[in-house]
């Protein structure tokens, strides 16, 4: 009798820390693919934020139209985040962290990532003074 109660106790405490595990199973394939962010000379950036849930998984793409050599900047945004990868023209990179994504020429670029904490972050175009190139993400 003993022996099943502590078969049934290692049972349901191995069936507990799987719970966790198993949640996130899956969780780069079930991602939330974000509204594209175009980059363009002289085009404002959309004002509404990004709002995203902290542990969920979401991929961003960026397109350039090849107007102008144009770029994301958002360290404190990718300080806070798990890159998962970054897929340029079609080639995946698997970075440690980002700093800032330029384009030279027209081109797309999807970040997928998970925030990892809370917060509000903002992202611009380096060095365009052009009135609008910046966004927000409000991480919950």
């Amino acid at each position: 009798m003993r022996g099943s109660l502590i078969a049934a106790a290692t049972l349901l405490l191995a069936l507990g820390l799987a719970g966790p595990a198993a949640a996130q199973a899956g969780l780069t394939t079930r991602g939330t693919t974000l509204d594209t962010l175009t980059l363009s000379s002289g085009k404002a950036f959309p004002t509404k934020p990004y709002e995203l849930e902290a542990g969920k998984y979401y991929r961003w793409p960026i397109e350039a139209d090849g107007t102008a050599e144009l770029g994301i900047a958002a360290p404190e945004f990718f300080r806070n985040i798990w890159i998962n990868e970054v897929v340029i023209n079609k080639v995946e990179v698997r970075p440690l962290g980002l700093d800032s994504i330029e384009f030279d020429d027209a081109g797309k670029a999807v970040i997928s990532f998970v925030p990892i904490r809370p917060g509000t972050f903002t992202f611009h175009a380096p060095e365009n003074t052009a009135e609008g190139m910046s966004g927000t993400f409000i991480v919950k």
